[in-house]
């Protein structure tokens, strides 16, 4: 293989495992309403920990369950942060035609010591 072949099987990798990485995402419901993201995680948290078992005792690893970590716990709802998000950005659209005028004023003055 030469060197651009190569590149381009890159690409098609990378390009392929996102494309999977995006279908397996919406296909458990990661990208719907909130409501169903915290479906998923829950279905996640349920299933994550026996299938690290399952692995473990099918490669012949011991792993005692004192060893794992515990699944970490998510307490936020994602309405208010979703809320939160929309405040910031809605304060900051509401500063910014005050916040340019700042900036010119202080680009003209920066561009008038320079000419002097």
């Amino acid at each position: 293989l030469n060197y651009s072949a190569f590149n381009s099987f890159r690409f098609l990798m990378k390009g392929g495992l996102a494309g999977a990485a995006v279908y397996v995402a919406y296909d458990q419901g990661l990208l719907g309403s909130g409501i169903e993201g915290a479906e998923a995680l829950r279905k996640a948290q349920e299933t994550l920990p026996p299938a690290i078992q399952g692995w473990t005792d099918y490669l012949g690893w011991e792993v005692r369950a004192a060893q794992l970590p515990p699944p970490p716990k998510f307490d936020f709802s994602l309405s208010a942060s979703w809320n939160k998000g929309v405040h910031r950005v809605m304060s900051a659209l509401s500063v910014a035609p005050t916040r340019a005028c700042e900036y010119t004023v202080e680009g003209w003055k920066y561009v008038k010591d320079l000419v002097k």
